[in-house]
């Protein structure tokens, strides 16, 4: 028995995108006026680290725009052709712009490391872009704080990376203000020094980015802290005997959960479904991150193997036991027989009415011919005749 269920309403994908939409475009102005701004300076004032700087936050922008593209369709409702949502769309976007950023801190960190090696393309900042480099520290910062606290509240792992794209931000402008003082104060090198270090740390960021996102592609587990609290979670339901082949994966801010958990083998259908059903929504209720659960009931554990595949469904298997009972008239008025597929056999459990034997003496006689015969069938196990 499977029970599946995504808590994933229309209402709270809109907002999450309206979030992700207004920080987002908040971050792009800032980035906007810092491009340019330290661009500009920075020729003008002959600072190689904070034009280097200045692309990385024209790099942003791009990002950006990216991060707009895949919020407004990693947010659309599952669909036939994507039941599990489109979340993946959010994943594959920080990947690229992971890649984007390797490939950007490798261009500025060589035409940095170039200038290192030849004297005569040192550049002199004026003490102008050292203000410029101090504003940039403060506004990015700000940026990163204000973007973190929104993809926390809506779980976004792109947010996530555009904030830390923010921060490299900041941390770069530290390195330059400390690069264009340095030469200020007469140190030539340490302008194309700035610029290497901010070029590597682009570089880091963008690995990092990636190889995050390449895990949760080939459907990564959660980490272990967050698997043992789901297990426990789980085991704390009534009825749940024990579990196994526990999974989890992320898609974009989601996380799934697939389970088989045990329960008493003698339960009804409906019972086995409600034990189902609490699982499912104490996940749902206990984890911010999961949004989709899928339950699967076992009557025993099938980790391993499935003692009972090769056992008949109910139709051939009763028509097998009744060819047993051919020759007890009482068998004809069986009003009920219960199967349980249990350790490769097949149990069965018989009702009868009570005025089908005249005394105990004649329905322990009558229950016995019944068992003896059923048994005759090899795929049978134990049979319990109940009398009403």
């Amino acid at each position: 028995m499977d029970l599946t269920a995504t808590d994933n309403p229309s209402a709270a994908g809109d907002e999450r995108y309206r979030a992700t939409r207004r920080v987002t475009l908040v971050g792009a102005v800032v980035n906007l006026v810092l491009a340019v701004a330290k661009i500009l300076f920075g020729i003008v004032g002959q600072s190689q680290a904070l034009v280097v700087d200045g692309v990385h936050s024209l790099s942003d922008l791009a990002s950006d725009a990216m991060v707009m593209f895949a919020a407004k369709h990693a947010n659309r409702d599952a669909d036939e052709d994507h039941p599990y949502g489109h979340g993946r769309i959010e994943t594959v976007a920080t990947v690229v712009l992971g890649v984007f950023l390797i490939l950007i801190g490798i261009g500025l960190g060589y035409d940095a490391g170039e200038r290192l090696f030849r004297p005569q393309l040192l550049t002199h900042p004026a003490a102008f872009t050292l203000l410029v480099a101090l504003l940039s520290v403060f506004a990015k910062e700000g940026l990163y704080h204000y973007t973190t606290a929104v993809a926390r509240r809506v779980r976004s792992s792109l947010l996530h990376a555009n904030a830390w794209h923010h921060r490299s931000d900041a941390i770069s402008s530290v390195i330059v203000v400390i690069g264009i003082g340095g030469t200020l104060a007469g140190l030539p090198y340490l302008d194309s020094l700035a610029a290497v270090g901010v070029a590597f740390m682009i570089a880091k960021i963008g690995w990092d980015l990636s190889w995050h996102s390449l895990r949760e592609l080939v459907d990564t587990a959660l980490d272990a802290e967050q698997v043992a609290a789901i297990r426990q979670a789980i085991m704390s339901v009534d009825g749940v005997r024990a579990l196994h082949m526990l999974r989890t994966r992320r898609s974009g801010g989601a996380a799934l959960v697939d389970v088989h958990i045990i329960v008493d083998a003698t339960l009804s259908v409906s019972e086995g479904h409600q034990i189902g059903e609490k699982v499912r929504t104490r996940l749902l209720g206990g984890f911010d991150e999961v949004t989709d659960v899928t339950v699967h009931i076992d009557p025993e554990d099938d980790e391993q193997a499935s003692p009972s595949n090769h056992l008949p469904l109910r139709e051939e298997m009763l028509d097998r036991i009744r060819k047993r009972w051919s020759d007890i008239d009482a068998a004809r008025r069986v009003e009920n027989v219960t199967l349980h597929y249990l350790d490769g056999k097949v149990h069965a459990e018989v009702v009868l009415p009570l005025d089908v034997a005249a005394g105990p003496e004649q329905a322990r006689t009558l229950s016995s011919r019944l068992v003896s015969a059923a048994k005759r069938c090899p795929e049978v196990g134990e049979v319990t005749v109940y009398y009403h």
